[in-house]
């Protein structure tokens, strides 16, 4: 067994202000993603994105804020909420969906790419290369807050968290950093570079993340407000299932549009 480190969650604070790892991760997510894919602009010489890049990374952030919220009260705890609607948009007490996350992120950059006559499909293949870094940062500040703790184990590796009981539990949330972030991030990187139709990329981050997430989610302890669906399933695994079967249809449709 491996002891928990016992990060402090707060890096410092300044009377009522208080700067968490969590929040940085997020922080650091978002530069990344913003200089990388200026980074790709330059790279494919993609001057349309460019002129909009500013406005469009504002409703994708806004997006995704509002997405993985309502995700979250959807998805993970519609019940609770119905009876306590004031405390939806109580975000500092925890609770974002990443899939409700993408979904409106989507839906904000297709509507936005519209209006605006960007051609979506390559605009979300430079996009959602970036997306494992903010993936994998989080899943870091996951740990670090010693919530989102795997299932009881006895491999060598497992660890008592302290919100999780006295018996050692698999660090999933590193399991979800290297595969969801690092290993994620690599493959995308690596396939921009290789002549594909526009879309693919997107393709591909559905699937695999798919693939890795409902992986992961046999390691994972789920939701208490929710356990196990069809008596072995995770909300996890179904939302993952959903998003391979997304990226398969986006397969048969684009590929032949090209």
């Amino acid at each position: 067994m491996l002891p928990y480190p016992n990060i402090d969650p707060v890096i410092f604070g300044i009377g009522p202000l208080k700067i968490r790892w969590y929040g940085l991760m997020y922080v650091l997510g978002f530069m990344a993603s913003y200089f990388l894919v200026l980074r790709q602009i330059k790279q494919f010489n993609f001057k349309k994105l460019a002129s909009h890049f500013e406005d469009l990374n504002f409703i994708l952030l806004l997006s995704l804020i509002l997405g993985g919220r309502l995700g979250y009260v959807l998805f993970y705890n519609l019940p609770y909420y119905l009876q306590h609607p004031a405390e939806i948009l109580a975000t500092w007490r925890g609770g974002m969906s990443f899939h409700g996350a993408l979904l409106a992120v989507i839906i904000g950059g297709v509507l936005f790419c519209k209006k605006n006559k960007l051609p979506f499909w390559r605009t979300a293949d430079i996009y959602v290369v970036t997306v494992p870094i903010g993936l994998g940062l989080g899943r870091l500040g996951n740990f670090i807050n010693g919530e989102l703790f795997g299932r009881v184990t006895t491999v060598p590796w497992g660890m008592i968290f302290p919100a999780g009981g006295p018996l050692p539990r698999h660090p999933s949330q590193l399991y979800e950093f290297f595969l969801e972030g690092f290993i994620l991030f690599i493959v995308l990187w690596k396939l921009k570079d290789r002549p594909h139709w526009d879309g693919f990329i997107l393709a591909c981050f559905l699937i695999l993340y798919g693939i890795f997430r409902s992986f992961i989610e046999v390691f994972r302890q789920p939701d208490p407000q929710i356990g196990f669906l069809f008596g072995y399933l995770t909300m996890g695994q179904i939302l993952s299932f959903l998003m391979i079967l997304a990226g398969g249809l986006i397969i048969l449709w684009r590929r032949n549009c090209e």
